[in-house]
């Protein structure tokens, strides 16, 4: 299917309003009859790996415009596939902000955290594609395109900042020895400061894209995510060797916490022993092995690929301790823990800049999408869905925070994913949320 096939815009008057019956009868093409449900697509392509010296099929698969009909078991694949290269990117925040480098929270409420991260990501992720239309006026809430939304890593480093200075003015509790106790109070100021400060990028959402790109252009921005990337590399190394509490430091890695993560945990070993190094290079390996020869969905779910081949090592050589999933509960939503909100006023002005830096770089994001849809990259239309993105993403973070998670952005890694499978549409994206808020609800697999 060709993308002039379709509609290409979301704009008022692009296509009919379709009545009740239209609904039902394409509902039921969808779900019970051949061509709607299967199609003829060819399914083996999704699967094909690009193992060296085999013959590459020359032939492309079909483009999916963005309202293009598709058949239902495609968008539901291609939902699962956008769902796990989203979900490394969705999870690896909460775990770094709630563990020990971070509020240093319990275990269920570190496993509550990431099955509600799934579940926001999910629920905000269909305000973008769905897209408002503000009453009365020329805007707009969602860019209406296959635009994603995971928690922003931007926070992580001023989150784990302003964390380490709570516990240093007794903001956050320490025992005698100097070493971290659970903060959910520290957390919760990091929410309420986020759900105000989000009103930032809301009020940048009215500006003019033009006039946005030239306060944040990109010799300020780039630098800017350069360095948060830098600073989550340093996080990133202390994990890999062994964890990032108080085992990792020469000075704290004393009795409990003589090994990592604690002399309690299953395999406890030294920090930086060779054990962990092989351990985290397998992973590597795994994610580069995958991206270089493995088919189009195992490019783009390459890292949980990694994350599962050294979860099944670690497994193998006795590093796991089931004691966490069993005391998981099945299920899991948002709002089954809390935490207290208030406003943490050392906070404000760095959050103000997280969310600047969240607006910058959606504007990019979105223009990628648009890009990788084939759809016009300047025009009204464009400015309608930069305007419309960067204001989802503002009530989005603050939606999130009143829901527990930290700032929600656009996702660019779901951009590669729509180059790979050739599909850009509105479908699969509902598809994604769904299986995104399936994962989230069934805590068991947060718990693993």
């Amino acid at each position: 299917m060709d993308e002039d096939q379709g509609p290409a815009q979301i704009v008022p008057g692009t296509t009919p309003k379709k009545t009740i019956g239209d609904r039902v009868r394409g509902a039921k093409r969808a779900f019970f009859t051949k061509d709607g449900l299967i199609g003829t697509y060819d399914y083996a392509f999704l699967f094909r790996p690009n193992l060296p010296f085999m013959r590459k099929s020359r032939q492309n698969s079909p483009f999916f415009g963005l309202n293009d009909q598709m058949p239902t078991l495609l968008a539901l694949l291609l939902g699962f596939q956008h769902a796990l290269g989203m979900l490394a990117g969705v999870i690896t925040p909460p775990i770094l902000m709630s563990g020990a480098a971070g509020a240093n929270l319990t275990t269920s409420q570190q496993q509550y955290l990431v099955s509600t991260a799934l579940i926001v990501s999910g629920f905000l992720s269909m305000i973008q594609i769905t897209r408002f239309h503000i009453y009365k006026t020329n805007y707009y809430i969602g860019t209406g395109l296959l635009s994603v939304a995971g928690i922003s890593f931007s926070i992580i480093p001023v989150a784990q900042g302003a964390l380490s200075q709570m516990y240093a003015n007794g903001f956050c509790p320490s025992d005698s020895d100097g070493n971290r106790l659970p903060c959910p109070e520290g957390y919760g100021a990091i929410l309420g400061t986020s759900a105000i400060t989000s009103l930032t990028i809301v009020l940048i959402s009215f500006l003019p894209p033009k006039i946005m790109l030239k306060i944040f252009p990109p010799i300020v921005t780039g630098p800017t995510v350069l360095l948060i990337g830098v600073k989550l590399i340093e996080s990133g190394f202390k994990n890999w060797m062994g964890g990032s509490g108080p085992c990792a430091s020469p000075s704290t890695a004393v009795g409990f916490f003589a090994s990592c993560p604690n002399i309690a945990a299953p395999h406890a070993l030294p920090w930086g022993s060779p054990e962990y190094f092989g351990l985290g290079l397998s992973v590597f390996v795994a994610i580069i092995a995958a991206e270089r020869f493995g088919s189009p969905i195992m490019k783009s779910c390459a890292v949980i690929i990694g994350l599962l081949v050294g979860c099944i090592i670690a497994a193998a050589a006795g590093y796991f301790d089931r004691s966490g999933i069993d005391a998981a509960p099945a299920v899991s939503f948002v709002w089954v823990k809390t935490f207290p909100l208030s406003l943490y006023g050392p906070l404000v002005l760095p959050l103000i800049a997280v969310y600047i830096i969240c607006a910058t770089e959606a504007i990019g994001d979105i223009t990628a999408t648009c890009d990788v849809s084939r759809l016009e990259v300047e025009g009204h239309t464009y400015e309608s869905r930069i305007q419309g993105g960067v204001l989802a993403d503002g009530i989005n973070g603050m939606l999130a925070a009143l829901m527990t998670i930290t700032p929600v952005t656009t996702f660019a890694q779901n951009n590669g994913i729509i180059a790979l499978t050739r599909c850009a549409n509105r479908s699969a994206g509902y598809c994604c949320c769904f299986f995104l808020i399936i994962m989230g609800i069934f805590s068991k697999f947060a718990a693993s």
